[in-house]
């Protein structure tokens, strides 16, 4: 871990936390979800480096050791998406392929569907091909009202809920909560932390030294900027009317990721309905995997990461 390298960039108005790893020609950027952060990647960053690539890992704006928006509470998609298009132009990076998980496969498709030309391949993790705006939308409305998304757009409610503990507590209930593979619901008299017994251990492929790194990250952030990006901006929508991506694509999913339970998502994603968006995707379903495939089955994630990108000439 030591070997990867930390500055700070600055683009649109925000400085962005990258942490880099290879000197190869070939770069590979991943992008997090939430609750996670630059460190999530620690093992993939480490693998493509050794395969030959450059890694770059970001804090997406606001979150660890990023700057906030100025009004953090107007951040979209869209600021993540152009900060991500703006870091590569600062870093004179033409073309990169880019690795997404959770929340962090938006900005990636956004960014391969609007700028083409910069997307060398894109591999994604537990949310398949959508956008913000009605395609978003669509697998959430459905949700009982209960529903972890549902009950954090709710302005104060997960700003209250979160506040009766400290970060680290927060961080590692939501990692308990989402290694699951059952949709996290709670009840009237319920708020979303309450389904977490604290006597549940940690999964075993995360460490109390893991979490250490993960409560210093958001305990310098806050909440402020994570809650508004995702769970708060999926409404907001996306310009391309008709997004397409060409590129060559991989979509991982674990078997047991609570996200096959969005209603309709397995579907979408077993029919094939998916590469009407992305003609060229392949789609690769772990059997023990979670949520969190790229951080509990590490080895088996980045053999996958670097078989296909080593497919794809630049």
């Amino acid at each position: 871990m030591e070997q990867i390298k930390h500055s700070h960039v600055q683009v649109r108005g925000v400085k962005l936390h990258v942490a880099e790893i290879g000197t190869g020609p070939k770069v590979v950027v991943f992008l997090h979800g939430f609750p996670e952060i630059w460190y999530s990647w620690r093992y993939q960053m480490i693998a493509v480096a050794t395969a030959g690539y450059r890694a770059i890992a970001i804090d997406c704006r606001g979150y660890g050791l990023s700057d906030h928006s100025p009004e953090p509470h107007k951040t979209t998609f869209n600021d993540f998406a152009d900060d991500v298009v703006a870091l590569l132009d600062s870093l004179s990076i033409s073309k990169a392929f880019l690795v997404g998980k959770d929340a962090g496969v938006i900005p990636a498709y956004m960014i391969a569907a609007a700028h083409p030309e910069k997307v060398a391949g894109i591999i994604t993790m537990g949310v398949p091909f959508m956008v913000p705006g009605p395609m978003s939308l669509q697998f959430t409305d459905k949700l009982p009202k209960g529903f972890y998304i549902l009950r954090w757009q709710e302005p104060g409610r997960a700003e209250a809920d979160f506040g009766r503990f400290d970060v680290k507590t927060v961080i590692r209930k939501i990692y308990i909560l989402f290694s699951g593979s059952e949709l996290q619901i709670a009840g009237d008299d319920q708020e979303i932390m309450d389904l977490v017994d604290p006597s549940t251990p940690l999964p075993p492929w995360f460490s109390e030294e893991d979490l250490s790194v993960y409560a210093g990250l958001y305990e310098n952030s806050g909440f402020r900027t994570a809650l508004q990006v995702p769970y708060r901006s999926f409404g907001n929508d996306f310009e391309i009317t008709d997004p397409k991506i060409t590129a060559p694509a991989l979509l991982i999913m674990g078997e047991k990721d609570y996200v096959l339970k969005f209603p309709g998502m397995e579907d979408f994603i077993r029919s094939e309905e998916v590469k009407n968006f992305m003609p060229n995707l392949e789609i690769k379903f772990m059997a023990e995997g979670n949520h969190f495939v790229q951080e509990q089955l590490p080895e088996e994630v980045n053999q996958l990461i670097i078989s296909f990108f080593n497919k794809i000439n630049i």
